[in-house]
């Protein structure tokens, strides 16, 4: 059974978690290259919130983001353009967004089981409370009512970024959200779609830390890991145990 670590960073700011990101995936694949027995770099698995921010992946068109920049800003919303796949999101309190620094080699599985893996877990949270997740052909991510025109509507985005079979970000659910922030956007640029909350869904607000504990526990099923939990502060984008 391979080992992942889990880490629950609370509120951190985004470009703080994104610039530990982009250094730790660097020593991922350095390591990977270069230091086969290496013992101190691990996989892991991060959890976390982030004050209202719009990223848009490299492949993303910026006129699904529906106002400038400078109004963004002063709406109180960061904007990034970064490097996973995918179009446009959002990302803010309420949401659990779970990176995963993973080198998928060590792991035994490719990019595609990888994803689905990521999505399978979300589907399997979802059914918990009686919902009923499923993907659809022409976007990644959960979806609701799939196959629903009108109906269907994301509840998790799932967008990274992989090198030597190395990954970085991951996925975002949408728990306590604040749905209004993604009016000022095209949602991953798909018009004809809505998105959701599990509070939206459940008429229910959530305790936000046992819905990460309930997530990482379906991660760990769905993937057959065992997960080792460790306290980390991202200090300047500096991992301090």
């Amino acid at each position: 059974m391979q080992v992942i670590r889990y880490s629950n960073l609370g509120l951190i700011d985004y470009k703080t978690a994104w610039d530990f990101q982009k250094k730790y995936f660097a020593e991922l694949i350095d390591a990977k290259q270069n230091k086969p027995d290496s013992s101190f770099i691990y996989n892991r698995l991060l959890f976390c919130e982030h004050n209202p921010v719009y990223t848009l992946g490299r492949h993303g068109d910026i006129n699904n983001l529906l106002f400038s920049k400078e109004q963004i800003n002063a709406m109180g919303a960061d904007f990034f353009e970064i490097e996973r796949g995918g179009d446009i999101t959002y990302h803010g309190p309420g949401q659990i967004t779970g990176y995963t620094l993973w080198d998928l080699d060590s792991l035994g599985m490719g990019i595609k089981r990888y994803i689905e893996g990521l999505e399978e877990s979300i589907i399997s949270f979802l059914a918990d409370y009686n919902l009923q997740g499923s993907r659809i052909k022409e976007a990644s991510g959960v979806w609701l009512d799939a196959g629903k025109p009108g109906r269907e509507r994301k509840i998790c985005a799932v967008g990274v970024k992989a090198s030597h079979n190395v990954t970085m970000h991951g996925f975002a659910l949408n728990v306590n959200t604040d749905l209004a922030w993604f009016q000022k956007i095209v949602p991953c640029g798909i018009m004809d779609k809505g998105v959701t909350s599990l509070e939206k869904e459940t008429g229910i607000k959530h305790n936000f830390e046992e819905i990460k504990q309930q997530l990482v526990e379906h991660i760990a099923k769905t993937f057959n890991f065992e997960v080792v939990e460790e306290k980390i502060v991202l200090n300047n984008s500096v991992l301090q145990q």
